[in-house]
């Protein structure tokens, strides 16, 4: 009992780990994002792209590249050398932290293997995991193409892929860590009196939680949130004027910029009032004071026009607010087992 006991502080422990890392990415991309980095590098090279150019060749060879994409002839033909390394190295931040968190979860993952150290009833569980990191690089690289010909920006929904596939990543190494612990004796969480109610509760605020994060990754990749630079109306109204541009209506709320930043002001309050209330059921003080802070976050980013400090703050506080939010959920579900009847 006493292995199995540290198996599981040590898979815990190592998830942890890997979850702060997938945190981090999140926080880079944003700010590569944020910064038009995100085209200058327009190879893939999982093995020699891990370093930077380390002499002068070098970074005029990625220069050159750089040169024949649509951004540089569009946008950025001005550019110099020196201006060019500013958002490289934004780019290549991001791609190494990928790199990275392949590393600490591979290696440690085979020789967790190999030494029968594996949690109990996680071996599939960890494998799925790891096919999951590697799609996500795949869709990475995807995402980039999309900007590599024609237009230079890249699909705002396969951003939002990307995005998504990073939260359901720090999500599921979180709830993993969290069952660990718990059943390893580390982790005491309070007990709560779970209803299948409380459950349906806290479950579609995961979901509501989810959908905003998705639209936020729609604004972003369309710059949706550098119009209508004001809060709470949007052009003197609470529904924009320019709203409804695009045919069929519904295609308004995926690709009108005006449409997208409105659909997600109000999707974050709807999620807002749902995880709010789920944490005043679960006495949740940390998840109810992150809500008011993430929504105070989103207005401030979008009064400063979108400053990219305050807007990676606003990526930094949706997983954060998602961190506790699955930390309850963890909570709830353990509850409920407790309280499960014994089957003969």
């Amino acid at each position: 009992m006493k292995d199995k006991v540290s198996d599981d502080k040590l898979c815990a422990c190592w998830l942890l780990t890997c979850a702060g890392l997938v945190f981090l990415m999140a926080i880079v991309g944003a700010v590569t994002r944020l910064t038009e980095s995100g085209l200058s590098i327009t190879q893939w090279k999982p093995i020699s792209g891990t370093l930077p150019p380390l002499s002068y060749d070098a970074w005029m060879n990625e220069f050159t590249h750089y040169q024949q994409s649509p951004e540089f002839i569009q946008k950025n033909s001005q550019m110099s050398l020196d201006d060019f390394k500013g958002i490289f190295y934004w780019e290549w931040a991001h791609r190494l932290l990928g790199r990275i968190i392949g590393l600490v979860y591979g290696i440690p993952l085979l020789i967790l293997w190999l030494t029968g150290r594996i949690a109990d009833g996680y071996k599939t569980k960890f494998l799925a995991l790891l096919g999951l990191g590697a799609l996500q690089g795949v869709v990475g690289w995807w995402m980039v193409t999309s900007g590599l010909i024609d237009n230079p920006a890249v699909s705002h929904y396969r951003l939002a892929t990307h995005l998504g596939l990073a939260v359901v990543l720090y999500a599921v190494m979180l709830w993993m860590a969290l069952t660990l612990l718990r059943r390893d004796g580390i982790l005491v969480m309070p007990p709560v009196n779970s209803t299948f109610c409380l459950r349906r509760h806290g479950w579609s605020a995961l979901v509501f939680l989810a959908i905003t994060m998705v639209w936020g990754a729609f604004t972003a990749g369309l710059d949706a949130g550098l119009i209508y630079n004001e809060w709470p109306l949007m052009g003197g109204s609470f529904i924009p004027s320019d709203m409804w541009h695009l045919s069929p209506a519904l295609a308004n709320f995926f690709e009108n910029h005006a449409a997208v930043q409105f659909t997600h002001r109000w999707l974050a309050f709807m999620a807002g009032a749902l995880v709010l209330t789920f944490a005043w059921r679960t006495q949740a003080g940390p998840l109810a004071a992150m809500v008011f802070i993430q929504i105070l976050l989103g207005i401030t980013t979008l009064l400063s026009g979108v400053m990219i400090s305050l807007a990676a703050l606003h990526q930094a506080g949706a997983l954060v607010t998602l961190g506790l939010l699955v930390y309850q959920l963890n909570r709830v579900t353990f509850s409920a087992k407790l309280r499960a009847p014994i089957q003969a």
